[in-house]
């Protein structure tokens, strides 16, 4: 099946940040239970030091629309919803790579079975991308050769799993890229390595970028206004 993924950012009010503690504690208890009973895999990852412009990544895994929006109306039912707004969000479809073909290999996102993340590496990074027309006037076998080598760069980074969502139609990107990493400079250095491939040269755009850190829904909450911080500290 060719599950949909919605990435959801959230960022928090000012107007949140000053309510009681007591209060925020309440709201974030519900949103997490509002998120934990919908019919939905929600993956939540703190981007609290790695974005100024939002404070939580929600990577939701469907297995169809209603049941992503039924999620999305049931998370704005709640009170902490009304304390923040959205500032990205994106739509993407799970299948597999007209490039592939037989092929596999430990990072791909086909190779562990089940759609979306893992869950076991401390880092995601995940960003929207679209590639030039011009990329597409390229016969297919000749983009299956310049994809190879893409891959075969790939093949030198076994630790970092990949995750490749289509969007071609249904949002405003081509792709939404999702990387599980383990430490965030050896993403770069694949990046870097990438920049020199063939492949490189086709793409249009591929920000902005998310860097999120993996963790459960009630701890990601709670970093965004230090609460973890402060029962460490009492």
């Amino acid at each position: 099946m060719n599950e949909l993924y919605r990435y959801l950012t959230v960022a928090v009010t000012p107007e949140w940040r000053r309510l009681d503690e007591r209060e925020r504690a309440v709201q974030k208890a519900e949103f997490v239970r509002v998120a934990s009973h919908a019919a939905v895999r929600v993956h939540a990852y703190s981007l609290v030091g790695t974005r100024g412009d939002a404070d939580l990544l929600l990577w939701c895994v469907g297995d169809d629309l209603d049941a992503l929006r039924r999620l999305e109306q049931r998370l704005a039912s709640t009170a902490l919803w009304s304390y923040s707004t959205r500032p990205y969000a994106y739509l993407a479809a799970r299948r597999r790579s007209p490039y592939l073909g037989g092929h596999e290999h430990a990072g791909s996102e086909h190779a562990h079975g089940t759609a979306g993340p893992v869950g076991d590496l401390p880092y995601v990074v995940v960003y929207p991308m679209t590639k030039k027309r011009a990329w597409y006037s390229l016969s297919s076998q000749e983009r299956t050769r310049v994809m190879a080598a893409h891959f075969a760069v790939g093949h030198q980074y076994p630790d970092i799993r990949i995750h490749t969502g289509y969007s071609f139609g249904i949002d405003d990107q081509e792709f939404v890229v999702s990387f599980e990493v383990p430490d965030v400079r050896r993403f770069l250095a694949l990046v870097a390595d990438l920049r020199e491939t063939e492949s490189s040269a086709y793409t249009e755009r591929e920000t902005p970028i998310f860097v999120g850190a993996t963790m459960p829904l009630d701890r990601a909450l709670d970093a965004i206004d230090g609460a973890t911080v402060r029962e460490a500290v009492s």
